[in-house]
């Protein structure tokens, strides 16, 4: 599965990915052989170990059939309209999803279609399932055991940079220019492009879009400043997505919370010079336990199991007019200069209370409020659901 879909298709999610790759790793095993799942975006392979998603066989509500004109009609929805109509048919799912989160709210409106229920409870009866636990239903495949391939941060981003310099060396600049000129120049120079969609969520699109809309625009200096701002954004980002998907494994396979995880087994790639016997032959070693049925000679890396996270829900702060995700999030104390700014300057224009009958106004009263951590938040307003 590779280079299997083309670059300007921006509604392909990963149920299409689940669908897909599903039936392949089937026919893999019905041929008797061993499946291996190499690289990727970690939350799609959590797709394929895991039932996260319902198998909607049989629980289509009639003709309804998620076609590719459906979902580009959703895709050219703002978020609002799209977040509202959640909010319809699936309320509780409407207060755990950020109003701007558009990919995962048409996500949610396509099981929906899909299956006639809501999502929300799609995942309810997941949880319930035998071997299900908060972050999904029971493992696909028992048998299944991941590789984790890791390295000491500095070595990583020094990896990561020599990555960069490789990918521009094999002509990284003209598959952005070509594919540029291809998606329709005009419209990305009027910034109607959304980044939230199809290729554009790639690194490297974001970060070189200025320097691509300036080609034959721009004096050649200023092509090049433009150039090495992108190139530095481009290494940036790359490093932080790296240290993301390490903290990915950490959280949501070795502290996943219940007992449905397949045993990981950590290899240290930092000395390529030991790739043999730190790499190659302990995988095999474990790869060969497994197919015999065995107990692997090496141990997988210990798990750390936390407590469910807590009701997710979405919710307003009228002073700072952000959407915040999370009860945790809500209640921790809020720290942000604007939020105290914010906050401070509603105290001091906060109306004074009148006075008791008979008595005289305190000169240091002032509106009734409560500590929130950092801060003191106001009891009125309350925070509002955002649904």
């Amino acid at each position: 599965m590779i280079s299997f879909v083309d670059p300007l298709v921006t509604n392909y999610t990963v149920l299409d990915f689940q669908k897909k790759a599903t039936a392949i790793i089937d026919e893999i095993l019905a041929s008797q052989k061993v499946p291996i799942v190499v690289g990727g975006t970690n939350y799609y392979i959590e797709s394929l170990l895991w039932n996260i998603l319902f198998d909607t066989k049989g629980e289509s509500r009639g003709p309804a059939v998620v076609t590719e004109e459906w979902k580009a009609g959703l895709e050219n929805l703002e978020s609002e309209e799209l977040h509202h109509r959640l909010s319809l048919v699936d309320p509780n799912m409407a207060t755990r999803l950020h109003p701007h989160n558009k990919r995962k709210i048409i996500r949610s409106l396509q099981l929906f279609e899909q299956t006639g229920l809501p999502h929300s409870e799609l995942l309810r009866r997941q949880h319930e399932e035998k071997g299900g636990g908060p972050l999904g239903g029971p493992l696909k495949y028992p048998n299944a055991c991941i590789f984790w391939l890791h390295a000491e941060q500095a070595v990583l981003e020094v990896r990561l940079d020599q990555r960069v310099d490789e990918m521009m060396e094999a002509g990284l600049l003209e598959e952005l220019q070509n594919f540029h000129r291809r998606y329709n120049q005009e419209r990305v120079a009027e910034n109607s492009q959304d980044y939230q969609q199809g290729v554009f969520q790639s690194i490297g699109f974001k970060e070189f879009h200025q320097f691509l809309v300036s080609e034959a625009q721009s004096p050649e200096e200023v092509r090049h400043q433009l150039l090495d701002q992108a190139l530095q954004a481009f290494r940036t980002v790359t490093k932080r997505y790296a240290r993301k998907q390490n903290k990915w494994v950490r959280n949501r396979f070795l502290r996943r919370p219940g007992t449905n995880v397949p045993p990981v087994f950590g290899l240290d790639v930092s000395d390529l010079s030991r790739w043999e016997e730190s790499v190659w032959e302990p995988a095999a070693q474990v790869v060969e336990s497994f197919l015999k049925g065995q107990k692997p000679p090496m141990e997988p890396l210990r798990l750390e199991p936390v407590p469910a996270k807590e009701k997710q829900s979405c919710q307003l702060c009228e002073l700072c007019s952000r959407v915040i995700i999370g009860d945790r999030e809500w209640r921790a104390p809020l720290k942000p200069r604007s939020h105290l700014s914010l906050l401070k300057k509603s105290q001091r224009s906060a109306p004074l209370p009148p006075p008791p009958a008979g008595k005289g106004c305190s000169s240091n009263s002032e509106a009734p409020a409560e500590k929130t951590g950092g801060g003191r938040r106001p009891v009125t307003p309350q925070a509002q659901p955002c649904a």
